[in-house]
Order: structure tokens, then C-alpha cells, then sequence
């Protein structure tokens, strides 16, 4: 029904003859600072047609067809591209990189045979060259190019960059608490209530216009990272008024033709959104008014809740992917305005199957703990939407306000069978999970030339977070190993998360955040200079509520514990709290509910010398006052923990141009890395897949780091880069995570401060296009690889071995074949990463669980597109994870920790199949 209907929206905008008007032709023209370039005269097959404006901005309305532009502007040299095809189903879009003149007296005009999409890439492969600082850069054409459908999917393709859990992304070996990122120059914070990430899955690849990945510190950036400040860029003034529509389809080779479980839901649920089917009862009110009821009043709320203890069963249906982007560009009150709007919508299917394995070492010998097979059945759902608005007030104010929000929606079923040898049982069960997370930010941007020399950025932005996992269940049985005996329902007279419980865990964040720069540009002996100063102030407020609930058993009744799940929770089996019949009520503590606030108040001065023509260096200092409360407002609460600190973080970056296509970067910083608000709270939850609980540590220290790069980058030609570089990081009080391997579901994970840690590698990346050989003339070649070592110390915990998160290697390669003129692509990219700790073990005393490593795994995607009806029309083919290998976590009982598939233990694996999807987009 979908298709049909898609192809009839085709049939009758086919019919529709778009009307012989312009085209807006729109872009950016930069320095090599990557400074806008305001008043550059462009001229379209020779005539003048417009000017840049101060953020380096222009747009032509040409009629359909190609041109030749050429850009033009005082003490830069000129430069002429050719081939430039504007009409429909294009991009009708071009950024441009200016030199400056050698000498002021000298002409020198530029010829580039080029297209604006081959140039627009170039750009920012000059981005990269020109930047103040070590980065990397990923474009829009390189995200469209991949089957990628999220930012973290995109970033796990940069050098020295890999992805842990899907969605949580690990640069330069150091775990995602090291990183931080910034939605359109505006910083964000963490979105998840377990750890110190930003989940990149939450924005769809199509929103993001580019990505520059930072890897030196210079005092205008955050200064709360040590790996890598991920700034991605959302799409801004169209070129035109457009409207795209994409609809796709596709499964994944475990899901397919298989009975898919469920749970479950609400009229809302194919959005991601509880409607409230899954709430609390009527009659209940809050904590304190629940824990003043008797046994019999609390028991009777629980009898009221919903008896869906049952997966509902269904043949696996197909993934579905829906987009509608579309822009304008017009003029409002004799100004120029343009905007964007885009909404996405995904749904996917997975079926994972998982082992689940619990290992104690004693000696040199593991002892099985417990061994489960778990079967997830996994609804993903992304709906998102992006607005944007700008207005060219003049040539040298110019307004932005943006908008994003997206729900991304896990719902899962995990169905468990196997053993607990510690308690001689067999284990069945049942865990229902829906949580859902809603990210929303609205930010206001201005860019104004306040005189010649001096220009000003101002901007702010509030940020939603709300996380929202409604009636969470979980059901075990158990009997005797070995024994044919009939399971019983794992329920006693005491409350217990593992079993009969139902919790529901509520996290709103709101973020506050203002500030601003001023640049002022100056000469020193003929050379430009750059004096910066700014000061960013962010408020962030969270609240964090678990209520959690249980049956109970206040008399054993074997009877009644060997009922069905659909049958043993029913209403009649519910009594007053004190007999053979189920109670309910609260697991009570103050640990499941804490507050935070933290105060950022940040300023920086930075100087940008040219001392040469070929010598630059960005220095300067910033300073960060940190303010944070967790837990409770009473000092007098155990959950109270304060912090107060002022940060000096000093950055310097020394560039040296060999010639034009050669830099040489040495750059030397201090960072910060503060514990996350979960991490200091006193909160403990039970994780089923884990099968352990998550403990905070209010009394965690924040880690300095000190960084120091060098690298080596060769730009021999447009579109092509070799970079070559090392780096060395020293970390005082590193924080790290820490699993403690208990008996039957008692495993804890906790976290320290280890003394000091260090880390060193080596990056390298290259982007070739192979034309020198005629047969492969519409090859590209890019790839990058990583070398990394790195080490934990402390004599106090006996520790000395690599940084959690850390692979040994990674690599990334990608071939690329085009054909523009008949609209066909091709490309093939290969991604493997070396053997990492997941998760810090705890052998204290001899005994315990040893570290637990992620294997290797080598993945390769694959994507075919092709353009028809006139290039309005583009049908791709996706192929995702196509080795399917499977992912093996495992522990070692001697000091190779290399991955014997034959002789290790494995603490978990999991397999996740080969994801087929087809996508059909058609553009006006």
C-alpha cells in the first residue's frame, strides 16, 4: 500500500511541469583560515552577478543549464570553475576555498574543470588543510555516499574513531566519557542516565550537512574532552524551494520469515510514544502517599496493573524508512530569507541471538557462574524532525534560529534460557523493556560585522533530554538443574528487581546555554592577525526518578508459582498483602531518585599569529568554572555531593606551510574531564542483560589531561590527502568503570579513580582518486588506519594494563566509482578494529572476574544507487554487516589477550545478521 501510493505521488508530480524560472545557485566562499570571505564578486559566464556577504555567503538565480563562475576578490587569488549544472534534481550548491595572493602585485587566476559537487567536497578537504587545528572532516556527499543511517554510524568511518554498542563513540582509543560534541557550534551534553555520552544515534545521517571531528584543543573550543569534540553541522539555506520524498524497505537475514515477539503497547507505539498504556493505575499518587497505604491498599493498585506478562507473537515485518525535506527561499520585508525542514522516520526489526555467561577465575582455572542463551527481539523507532530559518537582515547581520527534535524508541523482548550453576537452577524468563528517549534543542545564532576589523557571533540554546522507560518487567523460572521438575516462578516474601518487578524510571534534563565571541582582525607587518575573546554560560538541570515495585510472596504457595506468565499475576491471584496469595509494593530507598545542577561559566582569549607566510600559531587560554551539585540540596542528606572548581586550560597549535600542498601541526593543550552527574550519584538498578547492578561513586575526582600532536598533511592536488601523525596523552585520576562478578545477579559495577594513565598512536589517512590510470578513471580511493597504545596505573589497586575502550588498531577503507553522467555510484567500505577492554574486571584478593575483551571483527557495507526521470529520481540499495560475523567477548586466565576462539571464555556473544535495504527518493 505504501509503494503504490509513493508511485502515484511520482505519476502526478511527473505530470507537473515544472515552470521555466531560475534556479537559486547558493554557497560559501572561505579563506584559507576558513574565515568567511565577505565582498568576493562572483561572476556567472562572465557577467557580474552578486557578492559574498559577511558569513561568506551567495546566491545566483540562473535558469537551467551550465555555467561557468568565477570568483574574485582583493588580496585573493582569482578562481574559475567550470561546468557548473544548476537545475532540478540537483544540489544547486557550491562552497569555495580562496587563496591568498604570494605577492600583492602578482595576478593569478585558478582553472578548476570541475563539478560544484567535486568542488563543494574539495572545500572541505581544505577545511581540513586550513583549519586552526588538528581535525578531521566528513561531508555531506561522504554521508550520502555510505549505507550509514545515523551520525554514530558516519563517525566510526574517521581515523582513530570506532563505535561501542552501536551508538557511543570511542576516538583515539579513549572511551566515550573522553569526548564531547556540539549541534551547530552550540555544546551538548550527556544523553544517557548510565553513562557521560552524547548517543549520536539520535541524529539521522540525512539532517547533517558536515561533521568536523577536533583533535587538539584551542582555547575557543569546550575544553571538557580529551579524544575527539564532535561538531556536526545540520543543513542550513537551501538553494532553492525543493521538496524530496524517500521512501524505503528492507529486513535484516536473522529477522525474516521467523516468528518476531513483542510486546504489548499503545495506539502510539509506531512512533516510539507511550500513550499511557503502559502508566501507573489511576489510584496511584507518589511515593510518599504510596508508602503510607496498608498491605491490602498497596496490593490492590497492583492488582490493578496490566497482566502482560506474555510476548505477543507475529510473522517479522519488513523495516520501513519514510523523509520528507524541503526548503525555501525567498524575501520577507525586502530581505532575503531561506529555510530548511526535514522529518525522517525509521523502523527496524532485529533479532539478536545472545550468550550470556558469567566467569569466575580461581587460579588459572574459570568457573561458569551462570550460562544463558537470550533471544532479544528488538523495534527500533527514529522519528525526527529539523526546522531552520535565516534572515539576511544586510550584508553584515545575519540571523539563524534552528530546531531539532527526534524520539528514538528501543522497544525489546528478551526471552532467557539456560542454568545458574551457583544456585543448582535451571533459568527461563521473560524481561519487557520500552524506553524511550526524546532530544529536543532550539538555538538562536547571529553573525554581524560590527566595523571592518571587528565581527561578532552570539547565540543561545535550550535542550530537552527526557528519557522515559514506563513498566519494565521482568519474570524468571526456575527448577532444579538437570531435573524434569516443573518450573517454578522465581517470587518470595522479599521484593527483588530480577523477578516480578515492574520499574519505571523517569530522566529530564533541561540546558541552558548562552554566549558569544568577538574577532578582531589587525596588521603586523603586513600580516593578519586575529585577536578572539569570548564567554559561554550553561545551566543544566536534571531529575532522576526510578519507582520501583515487585510481587511478592508473603507465604510460599508452589501452587501458585507453578502457573503460565499469562496466568499467574491474574487479579484472583492477588490477596491482602499477608497470606498464600501475591502483595505488591515498593523497593524502597532514596537512592533511586537524585537531583543535579551544575554552572559552567567559560571564558577564553586566543591570538591567531601569521609570523611568516608560512608560520601560524593559535594560542591562548581558557578558563572554566564549574559549579555542581548532585544528589540532594541537604548537606545534611548522604546523597549530597558539591563540587567548586576553576580550571586554567592552556591550547597552542603551530601550523607550518611547506610550499602550498604541505603542513606541518605541533599543537600542545590541558583538558578536563568531569565525572557524569549518574556516576556521582548514589543510585543503584539492576541491568538484566548484565546481570548485574550499577553503583555510583559521589566521592570520583575529575581527570586532568595533558595533550600534545603532531602531524604531517600533503595535499598534493583537489579531492586528494596524505596525513600522517602522532599523538601523546597524559591523564592524572582517569575514571574508569569497574564489574565486580557476584553470585546470582549480586555482580556490581562501580567506578575509581585509578592514579595516572597515558596513551600514544600513530593516525594515518589518504584520499586518492586513481584517474592516473585510464581504467579506473572513476575510482576514489579513501582509507585511514590507527595505531594506539595505552596504559592504566596504580600500585594502591595493583593495576596496570591498557585504557577501557582501547583497540590496538583500526581500520577504515572505502572504494568509491562514479559515473555522473549516468547517474550511478558504487561504494564498498570495509571497518575493523583491534581486540578492546568492554569491561574492566576485579581481581582483588586472587579470585574474581578478569577483564573482558571485545574481539575483533572485521564489517563491510555496500551501496548501489542510480538516478532516472531525469535525475529527479534515485533508487539505492543498501547492504549492512554483510560478513555477519559474529561478536565474541571474552576473557583470558594469562597474560595473552588475544582472542582463541578455541580456549577462551567467552563472558558474551552475539550475532546480528545482514541488513538488506532498498530506498526510492524523488526530488521537485
Amino acid at each position: 500500500m505504501v509503494v503504490r501510493t509513493f508511485l502515484l505521488v511520482i505519476l502526478l508530480l511527473s505530470i507537473y511541469e515544472v515552470r521555466a524560472q531560475p534556479y537559486r545557485l547558493i554557497g560559501n566562499v572561505y579563506n584559507e583560515k576558513n574565515e568567511p570571505v565577505a565582498g568576493v564578486t562572483v561572476q556567472v559566464n562572465g557577467n557580474v552577478s552578486t557578492q559574498t556577504n559577511v558569513t561568506g555567503a551567495f546566491q545566483a538565480a540562473l535558469p537551467a543549464g551550465k555555467y561557468e563562475l568565477t570568483f574574485s576578490a582583493v588580496g585573493y587569488e582569482t578562481k574559475i570553475i567550470s561546468d557548473i549544472e544548476v537545475g532540478a534534481g540537483l544540489s544547486n550548491e557550491l562552497n569555495v576555498t580562496l587563496l591568498v595572493k604570494a605577492k600583492e602585485q602578482e595576478s593569478v587566476v585558478i582553472t578548476a574543470r570541475t563539478t560544484q559537487r567535486r568542488e563543494t567536497v574539495n572545500s572541505l578537504i581544505a577545511f581540513q588543510k586550513n583549519t586552526n587545528t588538528v581535525a578531521s572532516v566528513i561531508s555531506a556527499e561522504t554521508i550520502r555516499r555510505s549505507p550509514d543511517r545515523n551520525t554514530g554510524e558516519v563517525l566510526k568511518r574517521t581515523p582513530g574513531a570506532s563505535l561501542q554498542d552501536g551508538r557511543f563513540i570511542i576516538v583515539r582509543g579513549l572511551a566515550d566519557r573522553y569526548n564531547q560534541a556540539m549541534l551547530n557550534g552550540v555544546l551538548l551534553t550527556s544523553t544517557e542516565p548510565d553513562r557521560k555520552t552524547f548517543s549520536f544515534d539520535l541524529i539521522p545521517a540525512q539532517m547533517i550537512d558536515n561533521i568536523i571531528i577536533n583533535k587538539a584543543f584551542v582555547p575557543e573550543l569546550p575544553g571538557e574532552w580529551a579524544g575527539g569534540l564532535i561538531q556536526v553541522n545540520t543543513r542550513d539555506i537551501p538553494s532553492r524551494n525543493f521538496l524530496n520524498i524517500q521512501v524505503g524497505t528492507g529486513f535484516n537475514t536473522q529477522t525474516i520469515g521467523r516468528t518476531f515477539y513483542s510486546d504489548r503497547g499503545g495506539k502510539l507505539d509506531w512512533l516510539g510514544i507511550d500513550d499511557g498504556y503502559r502508566g501507573l493505575p489511576a489510584g496511584y499518587s507518589t511515593k510518599s502517599g504510596f508508602d503510607r497505604l496498608s498491605p491490602a491498599e498497596k496490593t490492590a493498585i497492583g492488582k490493578q496493573m496490566r497482566n502482560d506478562w506474555v510476548p505477543v507473537t507475529s510473522a517479522a515485518p519488513l523495516n520501513a524508512g519514510f523523509q520528507l525535506n524541503g526548503g525555501f527561499a525567498s524575501r520577507f520585508l525586502g530581505k532575503n530569507i531561506g529555510g530548511t525542514f526535514g522529518i525522517t522516520y525509521n523502523k527496524s526489526n532485529r533479532y539478536l541471538e545472545l550468550l550470556n555467561r558469567n566467569n569466575s577465575l580461581v587460579g588459572n582455572l574459570f568457573s561458569t557462574n551462570s550460562s544463558y542463551n537470550d533471544d532479544r527481539y528488538a523495534q527500533d523507532i527514529a522519528v525526527g524532525a529539523l526546522a531552520g530559518v535565516t534572515l539576511q537582515l544586510n550584508s553584515s547581520n545575519r540571523i539563524a534560529a534552528k530546531t531539532v527534535i527526534n524520539v528514538n524508541t528501543a522497544n525489546t523482548v528478551t526471552q532467557r534460557q539456560g542454568t545458574d550453576f551457583n544456585r543448582g537452577d535451571d533459568v527461563q524468563g521473560t524481561e519487557f523493556n520500552f524506553r524511550q528517549n526524546t532530544f529536543y534543542t532550539v538555538q538562536v545564532t547571529g553573525d554581524h560585522k560590527l566595523a571592518t576589523p571587528v565581527q561578532l557571533k552570539c547565540y543561545g540554546s535550550f535542550n530537552i533530554l527526557d528519557g522515559y522507560v514506563p513498566d519494565q518487567r521482568r519474570i524468571l523460572y526456575t527448577r532444579a538443574s538437570g531435573s524434569s521438575d516443573p518450573f517454578l516462578l522465581l517470587v518470595s516474601n522479599t521484593l527483588s528487581q530480577q523477578s516480578g518487578s515492574r520499574i519505571f524510571q523517569n530522566l529530564s534534563d533541561y540546558i541552558y546555554t548562552a554566549g558569544g565571541d568577538v574577532s578582531y582582525n589587525f596588521t603586523v607587518a603586513q600580516k593578519k592577525q586575529t585577536l578572539k575573546a569570548g564567554y559561554m554560560f550553561q545551566v543544566k538541570d536534571r531529575l532522576y526518578d526510578a519507582k520501583l515495585f515487585a510481587n511478592y510472596l508473603p507465604l510460599d504457595n508452589p501452587d501458585l508459582r507453578a502457573l503460565s506468565p499469562d496466568q499467574v499475576f491474574a487479579p484472583e491471584n492477588f490477596g491482602d498483602g499477608t497470606g498464600k496469595l501475591f502483595g505488591f509494593d515498593a523497593i524502597k530507598g532514596n537512592t533511586f531518585r537524585y537531583m543535579a545542577n551544575t554552572i559552567l561559566n567559560a571564558g577564553f582569549l586566543q591570538l591567531d599569529n601569521q609570523l611568516s607566510p608560512a608560520l601560524r600559531v593559535v594560542w591562548g587560554v581558557r578558563a572554566e568554572h564549574f559549579d555542581q551539585l548532585v544528589g540532594s540540596v541537604q548537606k545534611t542528606d548522604p546523597r549530597h555531593t558539591y563540587t567548586k572548581v576553576l580550571d586554567f586550560l592552556p591550547g597552542m597549535n603551530t601550523t607550518l606551510k611547506i610550499g602550498t600542498t604541505t603542513n606541518v601541526r605541533l599543537s600542545a593543550s590541558q583538558t578536563v574531564i568531569r565525572p557524569e552527574l549518574r556516576e556521582l550519584s548514589f543510585l543503584n538498578l539492576y541491568d538484566f542483560e548484565l546481570n548485574a547492578s550499577v553503583q555510583g561513586k559521589p566521592s570520583l575526582k575529575r581527570t586532568k589531561v595533558s595533550n600534545l600532536d603532531l602531524r604531517y598533511e600533503w595535499y598534493p592536488r583537489s579531492g586528494e590527502m596524505l596525513t600522517v601523525g602522532g599523538f601523546y596523552k597524559h591523564f592524572k585520576n582517569p575514571i574508569e568503570q569497574i564489574f565486580s562478578e557476584g553470585i546470582g545477579g549480586a555482580s556490581t559495577f562501580s567506578y575509581q579513580n585509578p592514579e595516572m594513565a597515558y596513551s600514544f598512536g600513530m593516525e594515518l589517512e589518504y584520499r586518492k582518486r586513481l584517474d592516473f590510470v585510464n581504467a579506473l578513471k572513476n575510482f576514489t580511493f579513501q582509507g585511514n588506519a590507527a595505531l594506539i597504545r595505552s596504559k592504566v596505573q596504580d600500585q594502591g589497586l595493583n593495576i596496570d594494563r591498557p585504557l577501557q575502550g582501547q583497540s590496538p588498531y583500526l581500520l577504515n577503507l572505502g572504494l568509491m566509482y562514479d559515473l555522473p553522467q549516468q547517474g550511478f555510484t558504487a561504494t564498498v567500505l570495509y571497518n575493523q578494529i583491534g581486540e578492546r577492554i568492554y569491561l574492566v574486571g576485579d581481581l582483588t584478593g586472587g579470585a574474581g572476574s578478569p577483564d573482558i575483551y571485545e574481539a575483533s571483527r572485521p564489517q563491510v557495507d555496500f551501496q548501489l544507487s542510480k538516478k532516472f526521470l531525469k535525475d529527479k529520481a534515485e533508487l539505492k540499495l543498501n547492504i549492512s554487516n554483510l560478513l555477519d560475523n559474529s561478536q565474541y567477548f571474552y576473557q583470558n586466565a594469562d597474560d595473552d589477550k588475544s582472542f582463541d576462539r578455541s580456549d577462551d571464555a567467552y563472558r558474551f556473544t552475539r550475532r546480528f545478521g545482514t541488513t538488506y535495504s532498498i530506498s526510492l527518493n524523488y526530488s521537485l
